[in-house]
């Protein structure tokens, strides 16, 4: 077994002091960046662990960070689950460690915060997706730094993160009209979440702008209150082409579609959010709008270890743009 690798190893190969290497490696004032990121780089190259209890223990932090999200959203939810895997993977290379907590049903209902927040494990809270406003009210009462991600209400003044919905939205109702299509449907509960709603007023807005009436028999609830997909209840007089909120229901969309005699985009295209997994899995191959999850967690770390450093920094409502990437699913009609 190799030696533990120390600061001192570190300082001697570098021909710099101790202090400095400490210096550097806690990013305290004192060490230029040039210097600060050399000491880093080495220090990964040697091996070096950094014994993060002592550090917490002395600075009186755990350098951990919890994310919160709500049963009824993560259980079946594949692009919550990649989101979680990109926060760990931006808060490690702020040396933070990150505590997973789901919210249950009952625990929602009732009020009852994480365990986490009461047993001071951690420094401060990222809440993923939606939380029930009488939680969220209960939330603002504990000394605890947050910040939410995918979600905003603006009955609270939160600091948060989101992709923009309202603009991708208009962007693929959009493409369905250059592509001759003016009866167009949207799949997602408005109601829902504040990002299906904003998809969804991203859909009203073009079809208004291009003078096409929005028909409410189109609009086509995907879920039940707990956030579980529900078998689609499509329209006899069915539109040519749909918005749906998410690659996932785009995808069932499809075999349901499949299975009642359509063909997709023959017959009718489908369009949706997200670029996940699900857009390529389906056959067709959706035209969807991407969502980067790498840029959403960089920046939700980023504003939260602000705050944790400055409790007086308020990152307001960030908005990352997002693209189309145009595939298979969606064909030009006269």
């Amino acid at each position: 077994m190799g030696k533990n690798i120390t600061m001192k190893d570190i300082a001697k190969e570098l021909q710099v002091s101790t202090v400095t290497v400490s210096k550097a490696l806690s990013d305290k004032e004192g060490v230029s960046e040039a210097v600060r990121q050399k000491i880093k780089q080495k220090a990964e190259e040697m091996g070096y662990r950094y014994n993060s209890l002592a550090r917490s223990m002395k600075e009186g932090v755990s350098y951990n960070v919890g994310v919160v999200v709500a049963e009824r959203f993560f259980s079946d939810n594949a692009f919550y689950a990649n989101l979680y895997q990109r926060l760990v993977i931006e808060l490690g290379k702020e040396n933070y460690s990150c505590i997973l907590e789901i919210l249950s049903y009952e625990d929602e209902k009732q009020d009852v915060m994480p365990k986490m927040i009461s047993g001071n494990k951690v420094d401060g809270l990222i809440v993923l997706g939606q939380l029930k406003k009488h939680y969220v009210t209960a939330l603002e009462k504990e000394d605890i730094t947050y910040m939410f991600l995918d979600w905003y209400d603006e009955q609270f003044a939160i600091d948060t993160v989101v992709s923009d919905n309202v603009y991708g939205g208009c962007i693929l109702t959009n493409y369905l009209i250059e592509n001759g299509h003016r009866r167009i449907g949207f799949i997602g509960d408005i109601m829902a979440t504040s990002s299906i709603l904003d998809r969804y007023l991203g859909y009203y807005k073009a079809l208004l702008q291009q003078k096409i009436p929005v028909r409410e028999d189109w609009i086509i609830k995907d879920r039940d209150e707990n956030g579980r997909f529900i078998h689609l209840e499509l329209p006899e007089d069915i539109p040519t082409a749909f918005v749906c909120n998410c690659d996932e229901i785009a995808y069932y969309l499809v075999k349901q579609l499949n299975d009642s005699g359509y063909r997709v985009p023959e017959d009718i295209s489908v369009v949706s959010f997200d670029d996940f997994i699900y857009a390529s899995l389906c056959n067709p191959q959706l035209t969807t709008f991407r969502i980067s999850q790498e840029m959403m967690a960089e920046t939700v770390v980023d504003a939260l270890t602000r705050k944790m450093k400055d409790r007086t920094y308020h990152a307001g409502r960030k908005v990352i743009s997002g693209n189309i990437v145009i595939r298979d699913s969606v064909c030009r009609i006269k």
